[in-house]
This record gives C-alpha cells, structure tokens and sequence, in this order.
C-alpha cells in the first residue's frame, strides 16, 4: 500500500506540473507572444477553460500527502513555511490577475493585471523549480523528523543550506525555461496569427535550451546527491521515465521546427512526465533527505499513515480520480480547435 500511495502522490504531482505547467509557461510568455490587447485576450481566452480546473491537481495531491504520508507533509509545511506562502500569493495573484483584467476597460488597469499575470506565472514556475530542487538536495532534517531553512545562506549547496543555493537556483532556472516551452507549445496548438507566429518562434528557441540545460541539471545532481543515481541504475522504471523524457524532448524540438504543433505539445507533456517520473523513481523511498545526517531522512514507510487510513483513501480516490479525469476529457472536447478571444468586457 505504501508503495502504491508513493506512486499515486508522484503522478497526481506529474499531472500539476504537466497541465497546470502551460499554464504557467503561457503566463510568462504573455507579455512576449501578445502585443495588443487583442492578442493577449487570446492568451487568456486559450488557457482560461483549463487554469482552475488544472488546479485542482495540485490540491488532490495535498490531500493524498496528508492521507498517506502526513508526517511528511507536516515537515514539509513548517520547513518550507515561507516559500509556501510565496507560492499561495503567487497563486491568488494570478488568479486574479485573470478574472479581474477585463472588468474595466481601461488600458492602465488591464496593463498592470497583465504584468501581474506574467510576473507571477514565471514566479510560480520557479518556485516550484526550487521546491524541487530542494527535495532533490535534501534538507537540514532533524532526528525528530523536522527542519527550518533561510531563504539562503552561502550559495554553496553545502550545510547548512538555504531555500535558495547555486543547485536549487539552477533546478528553478530549468523548471522556468521547460515550463515557459511547455506553454509555447500549448499556444502554437491553441491559437493562430501574429500569437500563434511568436510562440512558435519563442519555443523552438526554449526546447533547444532546455536540452542544453538538462545534462548540465543533471550533473549538478549528481554533485549534491550523488546516491539518487546509484539507487536509479537498479530502477527499470526510472529508466523507462527517462527514456519517455528523451524521446519526449526529441519529439517536442523536432516537431516545433516542423510546424506540427500538437505533437510538439504532446511531446513537451512526455519529457516533463518523464522527467518527473524518473525522479520519483529514483528517490524512492525517501521524501525528504537530511543532509545532515543520511539515517534521519523521512521515507515513505517511516511518514505513512496506518493500513486501514490507506485503504480508506484508496476507496474514496477510486471514486474522485476516474470524474477528474473525466471533467478534463469532456473540457478538452468542449474547446477543442483554435481559440477566438472575447471582445468587449465579455470573457477574460
């Protein structure tokens, strides 16, 4: 059951990143690919169907750490107290950034909600990247299976650590640059003219990047956590997720250039599953790694919650995971093809 719950936590957060990512990516792009007002209502007329609903993924991945694993997640919340509620303010920005932008027609006013939308999707992107960084690094967890960071310390990546360090800084660079990609190619797929032009541009420039970028990521984790790999070599899923995230890459870059966008997407959706899917593989079984002291580390088993609390879960989440599936099929059906943006204050 353990093992079951690790891999249900590790795609629900798959899925997040891979959906609510383009959102993200489109989001930073915004002030970019759009120009007029017209062309940015279209932005937000391609991911304004999908940005709430693609949350819910983040929220059913809370739910299934504190059903399954929450000695984790309470760690998690008290260590990472501030860049959590970074990223909860980064979320009601963009939110409302996006319901709010067109309810006055005046350009001052719709300027500053688009700059906050932009500004916040690339935040969102990085603080993520961090998070991820950070798991990846490991963190100053105590034998009592807690841990407090500074926003940063010395840059080293070398206790005591930081949130922020040249590793974790690195990892957030790369989340921004493959998700900002990953939007690219949602809006190539999603719209049309002058938007649909700049996007393709702007991602047929980030793919190459992010190949450039992943082995040097992948170095660099070597380098602060030299036993993920070792572990990895064992893994024929992790090889497999990695194999998925090579061809994924491999697809996304070639298609873009060639002018086949949805493949370019479908593409981008497989590297970043990929990605993630190997990294979860590999970690396992661990959740947060201390790097002060190895045998404090907090694995799956250890943070777990009770046999009959897992099968409870698992009878509710038979019942909530098939209907959000579901909702984002019947959504994809829905609007399907080009978007039109909305004139006047009707839409976003």
């Amino acid at each position: 059951m353990v093992e079951l719950f690790y891999a249900i936590v590790a795609l629900m957060l798959t899925v997040y990143v891979v959906l609510d990512g383009f959102d993200f990516g489109a989001g930073a792009l915004h002030l970019i690919v759009a120009k007029t007002d017209a062309e940015r209502r279209q932005v937000l007329a391609a991911i304004g169907p999908y940005w709430d609903g693609n949350e819910v993924w983040l929220l059913a991945s809370g739910g299934a750490l504190l059903v399954a694993f929450p000695k984790a997640l309470a760690a998690g919340l008290s260590g990472f107290y501030l860049a959590i509620f970074l990223l909860l303010w980064m979320l009601i920005v963009r939110g409302i950034s996006i319901e709010l932008r067109s309810h006055v027609e005046a350009p001052l006013w719709r300027a500053f909600w688009d700059a906050a939308f932009s500004a916040a999707s690339a935040l969102l992107a990085i603080l993520f990247g961090a998070a991820l960084g950070n798991i990846l690094r490991g963190v100053p967890l105590d034998a009592d299976g807690w841990f407090s960071l500074a926003l940063f310390t010395d840059f080293s990546a070398r206790p005591p650590v930081g949130i922020l360090d040249a590793y974790t800084v690195l990892v957030a660079v790369f989340s921004l640059v493959a998700l900002t990609a990953h939007g690219a190619a949602f809006l190539c797929w999603k719209t049309d003219g002058p938007v649909h032009a700049r996007a393709r541009t702007a991602g047929t420039v980030l793919f190459f990047v992010v190949a450039g970028m992943w082995p040097v990521v992948t170095w660099a984790t070597h380098a602060v956590h030299p036993e993920f790999f070792s572990g990895f070599a064992s893994r024929s899923l992790a090889w497999l997720a990695a194999a998925v995230a090579v061809a994924g890459l491999s697809t996304a870059c070639t298609s873009i250039v060639r002018g086949r966008e949805f493949a370019s997407f479908l593409g981008s959706c497989a590297f970043l599953s990929g990605l993630l899917g190997a990294t979860a593989a590999g970690l396992f079984p661990v959740l947060l790694r201390s790097v002060s002291d190895p045998s404090a580390s907090l694995t799956a088993f250890a943070a777990s919650n009770d046999v009959v609390g897992l099968r409870t879960a698992l009878s509710w989440l038979a019942i909530g995971l098939p209907l959000a599936v579901v909702y984002g099929v019947v959504l994809l059906r829905i609007h399907r093809g080009k978007v039109v943006a909305a004139a006047g204050r009707d839409g976003y």
